[in-house]
């Protein structure tokens, strides 16, 4: 479920790109998987961004990577590849893609049902 203090932020067609977060006197950015994103290298940033500086950083992260592989980690430690089928703050949904699976037309799929914001077990391929 969406923080209630969450602010959506959406690009010029209309797209929600993510939100930004109030933190002190700044603002933090949360990806559509609720994942929080800083400039650079990727960890908590040490001091709070400017609204500006949060929105640019949403514009340049923008969707594309909702498309990528991820590696989903299963509850007994064992790893699928895995592609991203739906993502809002209802929760995130995963299909399996061994050998490319996903992209198979009428293909069976399996799919995983994760809570949102995603936790470490959803990571990049």
């Amino acid at each position: 479920m969406l923080p209630a203090d969450w602010i959506e932020h959406r690009r010029a067609d209309g797209e929600v790109v993510g939100w930004i977060v109030p933190d002190g006197e700044g603002f933090r950015v949360h990806d559509l998987l609720g994942r929080e994103r800083t400039p650079g290298s990727g960890n908590r940033a040490a001091e709070p961004l400017e609204w500006l500086a949060a929105e640019e950083l949403l514009e340049e992260l923008g969707i594309g990577y909702l498309a990528d592989r991820w590696t989903l980690r299963l509850p007994d430690g064992s790893e699928r590849p895995v592609r991203i089928s739906e993502a809002s703050p209802r929760g995130i949904t995963v299909v399996a893609d061994e050998f490319g699976a996903a992209s198979a037309v009428g293909g069976v799929l399996e799919r995983f049902r994760l809570t949102f914001p995603v936790s470490d077990e959803l990571s990049p391929r």
